[in-house]
């Protein structure tokens, strides 16, 4: 298959479609040099190859050569495919293609045919069966272009990337008929009038990275897809008055200056919109005359050379979107939508992935937005989502649900019964917010907000009935969940391959948790926790595991009862004294708290580092903890321990 390009601005390459698997690569200039007699050398000397005769795929990319004279391929009758890809090449003979007539691919990217196009332009009107041409990295110029793409009747696939074309008209490919796709990408283009009006088969065009400051009255009805991204538009106006349908399948308008939502052709069949990295807002609001009296309410679209009408249009009118049904993939990401206007996801009923990362949202109503069933991916993260509203019925229209990414917004609660709801979850991020979940008991989150929650707590039944293999919960320093669980009980009976805690307030996982986590985890993430080193059971446990990957192992810390800071995979159980305790979370906290007012008792020791056992004759005043850690060595004494006065 032909690879036009990935979207978003990735290079493509040119390619070879059908033809025979017998090739010969000369990549290297040592094997160059063994093929060609004493004291020759390519650039200069008129030097045969000496291969078969019935070779049809010769590879010659990546030497020195800098002309390919008449009779340099006069022998080989039956060739096919020639690659000389980044050469030193000039020019090629004028008859060097005489004797082959078979020759459907020629690769002659990155060289410098700038120099001598004329005479190649020559060479290339014999090959009557060409389908393939990389012209890409020659320096080209329009007009040098035009030359050498003179008679290419047969044409169907062509690669003028990284060239310094800048203005195209109908006469740049007024021979290429039957081309299919075109690569223009990374260009200078700034201009394209009418120079695609004629190519009734093209179905696949490239225009990224260039200057085009518009696309108006789009009307290639038989272009599947489109890619126009990194550019400088700031309109894309398809023409209203096609009926036909258009077979349009993937537009990318990403990084350019797109104010607007495209205006799109009234019947498509549209699949994937690219529209991530521009300016893109709604503006419905503005028909509100008592709330904005002094604003226009329509917009007016002119054109500069007077050959076609002005239009005029309401700037809320549903109709200027076009037919947005079939759409599978919307993304808007970094734009500044603040909402959407009535209706408009619904004119979406095959929507399966919907990304509004980096926008301006503060309030997702899941209800009144009607999200399609299909839906796949909802990505609303780094918006400034205060407010998340659904009720159970609309939920459970999202069956299909699987990855939800709510982070990095400022969510204090969600509705109840979110993700037991979603009966497809596999993937949840709600890191960098001060999220709560409403417990159950305590109802739905209904239209008026999130009244009854008790934010900043995760109820054991938060994820109950959910099939999780991956949540987020990292950065939400607020969360509670209880005073000896780290996780809602729902979530220790589900299948969880990645977990997420990093910058929490989390001091310990308990024994009971990570003896269930670590058969089935195989990705956790704790990193930026205040650990207490005398509660590391959980490390061990997961270590002995050997399926689970702590990633951030190297970076986790922890603190003993004096506030000093060691690194989990070090720490030796002797600075507790041999002996770890499970404390509730609570306590372990107050512990640590800075107002502590600690009494420390110390009796000599033997030796700095002995284990010591509990002493039960130690007396502890009322409200104390008592925890025994050994000391360095400090006064001349027969033991010691150190009593912790709370």
């Amino acid at each position: 298959m032909f690879q036009f390009g990935k979207l978003h601005g990735k290079d493509v390459k040119m390619p070879i479609h059908g033809l025979p698997t017998t090739l010969l690569c000369l990549a290297l200039w040592p094997l160059w040099s063994l093929l060609m007699p004493a004291l020759c050398h390519p650039d200069h000397s008129p030097c045969r190859l000496g291969l078969p005769d019935n070779i049809e795929d010769l590879h010659l990319n990546h030497n020195h050569i800098q002309t390919l004279q008449d009779d340099s391929l006069s022998r080989y009758i039956s060739l096919r495919t020639l690659s000389c890809a980044d050469n030193r090449l000039e020019t090629v003979g004028s008859k060097l293609f005489h004797n082959s007539p078979h020759l459907e691919s020629l690769n002659l990217a990155a060289n410098k045919l700038h120099v001598g196009y004329q005479q190649t332009s020559l060479a290339l009107l014999t090959l009557s069966r060409l389908r393939v041409l990389d012209l890409s990295e020659n320096q080209l110029t329009d007009n040098m272009a035009s030359v050498l793409l003179q008679n290419m009747t047969s044409l169907e696939y062509l690669n003028l990337s990284r060239n310094l074309l800048l203005r195209l008209d109908e006469s740049s490919f007024g021979d290429l008929h039957q081309l299919r796709e075109l690569d223009l990408q990374r260009n200078m283009l700034f201009e394209i009038d009418a120079s695609f009006d004629h190519l009734h088969k093209l179905q696949r065009l490239n225009l990224a990275f260039n200057y085009l400051p518009c696309l108006v009255d789009f009307h290639m009805t038989q272009l599947v897809v489109l890619n126009a991204s990194h550019n400088s538009i700031e309109w894309f106006i398809a023409n209203q008055d096609r009926q036909e349908v258009f077979k349009l399948e993937t537009l990318d308008l990403t990084d350019n200056n797109l104010l607007f939502f495209p205006f799109l052709p009234t019947h498509s069949r549209l699949r994937n919109l690219h529209l991530s990295q521009n300016r893109v807002s709604f503006y419905e609001h503005l028909a509100d005359t008592a709330a904005y009296p002094n604003w226009t309410t329509s917009v007016q679209f002119y054109n500069l050379r007077g050959n076609m009408s002005n239009v005029t249009a309401k700037l809320w009118d549903e109709s200027l979107h076009g037919d947005i049904s079939s759409l599978d993939l919307l993304d808007l990401s970094g734009n500044q939508v603040g909402y959407f206007p009535q209706g408009f996801i619904s004119k979406m009923p095959s929507l399966a992935r919907l990304r509004m990362r980096t926008n301006c949202l503060e309030v997702l109503n899941l209800t009144l937005e009607k999200l399609p069933g299909l839906l796949y991916e909802l990505d609303v993260s780094n918006n400034m989502l205060t407010e998340l509203h659904a009720d159970q019925g609309s939920l459970r229209k999202l069956g299909n649900l699987s990855y939800l990414n709510l982070s990095q917004n400022d969510l204090q609660s969600l509705p109840a019964q979110l993700f037991s709801s979603l009966t497809s979850i596999s993937s949840v991020d709600i890191s960098y917010n001060r999220v709560g979940i409403c417990p159950l008991e305590e109802g739905g989150v209904g239209m008026g907000g999130g009244g009854g929650c008790n934010l900043g707590r995760l109820p054991s039944s938060a994820f109950v009935g959910t099939p999780l293999t991956h949540l987020e919960l990292s950065n939400n320093p607020e969360l509670i969940i209880g005073t000896r669980s780290i996780l809602p009980a729902s979530l220790l009976h589900l299948e969880l391959r990645l977990l997420d805690l990093r910058d929490n307030r989390l001091t310990t996982v308990p024994s009971a948790q990570a003896n269930v986590l670590a058969p089935k985890l195989h990705t956790l993430f704790l990193n930026g926790n205040t650990f207490n080193c005398c509660q590391l059971d959980w490390y061990r446990t997961f270590e002995r595991a050997k399926t689970v990957t702590i990633m951030d192992l190297s970076d986790i810390s922890c603190q003993d009862l004096t506030k000093r800071t060691h690194r989990v995979m070090l720490v030796d159980s002797l600075i507790c004294g041999g002996i770890e305790v499970e404390y509730p979370q609570s306590v372990w906290q107050a512990v640590l708290a800075a107002s502590l007012d600690v009494r420390v008792e110390l009796w000599s020791a033997e030796r700095p580092w002995r284990k010591v056992q509990r002493n039960q004759n130690t007396t502890v005043n009322p409200g104390s903890v008592l925890v025994k850690v050994p000391l360095r060595k400090a006064v001349s004494s027969p033991s010691s321990t150190c009593a912790f006065t709370v």
